[in-house]
């Protein structure tokens, strides 16, 4: 688990925290909650603490309590969760993202589908008017309503460096906006951003444009893709690969490498590593750091993808749930010489 350097940035080690949707912001401003969950997962030794996906306009968040960064109170709100995680020897990291026509839905421990408007939803939008599943149809974005969303990323990133985040990752997987206008199956469009591969890939690449230009060049930049739709006919690996040869010449610095969550009729062959080969196959076709995430819970089989070549980092996400401190042992197990742990905590470290 060596250091790695993006940018201006060094990461003490290559266990990352990937970003996890807590629903549990109140207007989009993040609460006690955050300080203690993002803070704990510092403390517990990761490299980089992403924030959860939080969203650049109010209409862009996934639920009514998920986090936003639409304003300079929210920006304001992180500061404290920023200082703290990085007092911690963490980089305190931040996905931005838009939910399209997956935003305004109900909380995961709650009956699923659409909260209807009036009950404290919205109108969504996407690309196309094609609802995901049984939610609500979205409006179609105008192009000049595309044009103000990447400018909603650009600004939300420069509320975020002002927040103390030092890295960005912009979230174009999981069937959420980005995706939506990524994949055939969701983009029926016939103007400049859909049809053949170009219009659909240059919604992300405005935004990736629009928030390296707003930012230092110090600044990590990365992009969370879904190598695959799962669904024949969707987005797939060859066009993920090309997308990130394109993401890395527009100054993007690593590729976040999951997959799924755009159409209902997915079918994931789910298994330990599972999306591994996707990142792998990302890595060595588009030449670009990438990070691999899903179900990555074993130590030694972390270590074992970054020493032959799959990844550069690894996410975690309900693993660290589980444990929190998975870091700080794995350091401890892979190194008596650990120096990650606090030392308030040293007395705890495993005795070989």
């Amino acid at each position: 688990m060596s250091p790695m350097t993006l940018r201006g940035v060094t990461l003490r080690n290559r266990a990352w925290v990937s970003p996890m949707c807590q629903y549990t912001s109140v207007d989009g401003h993040p609460t006690d909650w955050h300080l203690v969950h993002l803070g704990g997962l510092a403390r517990g030794g990761a490299g980089l603490v992403f924030q959860e996906a939080t969203a650049v306009t109010a209409e862009g968040r996934i639920s009514p309590w998920d986090a936003g960064i639409w304003t300079d109170a929210q920006a304001a709100d992180y500061e404290r969760i920023t200082a703290f995680v990085r007092a911690q020897g963490a980089a305190a990291g931040i996905q931005l993202g838009h939910a399209g026509r997956k935003a305004s839905t109900s909380r995961p421990w709650e009956p699923a589908g659409s909260v209807p408007v009036g009950a404290g939803g919205w109108p969504t939008v996407s690309s196309s008017a094609l609802a995901y599943g049984e939610y609500a149809e979205p409006l179609a974005l105008t192009s000049g309503q595309v044009g103000e969303i990447v400018q909603s990323f650009a600004d939300a990133a420069q509320r975020a460096l002002q927040a103390g985040f030092q890295v960005l990752e912009i979230h174009a997987a999981h069937g959420y906006l980005l995706h939506q206008f990524l994949s055939p199956l969701s983009n029926q469009r016939q103007d400049e951003y859909g049809g053949d591969f170009a219009g659909r890939t240059r919604l992300t690449l405005d935004v990736v444009r629009a928030v390296r230009a707003a930012v230092p060049d110090n600044t990590p930049l990365v992009v969370r893709v879904s190598a695959t739709d799962w669904v024949e006919g969707g987005w797939d690996v060859p066009q993920t690969v090309e997308l990130a040869r394109l993401l890395r010449d527009n100054g993007v610095d690593l590729i976040d490498v999951s997959s799924g969550g755009l159409s209902p009729l997915q079918q994931i062959a789910v298994g330990p590593g599972y999306q591994v080969p996707f990142a792998r196959a990302v890595r060595e076709g588009a030449g670009i750091p990438v990070a691999a995430v899903g179900l990555i819970t074993q130590v030694d089989q972390a270590e074992r993808l970054l020493a032959d070549g799959s990844a550069d980092a690894v996410l975690l996400a309900r693993e660290l749930l589980r444990n929190p401190h998975w870091p700080m042992l794995a350091e401890a197990a892979l190194d008596s010489t650990s120096t990650s742990w606090p030392p308030q905590y040293v007395r705890g470290i495993p005795r070989r």
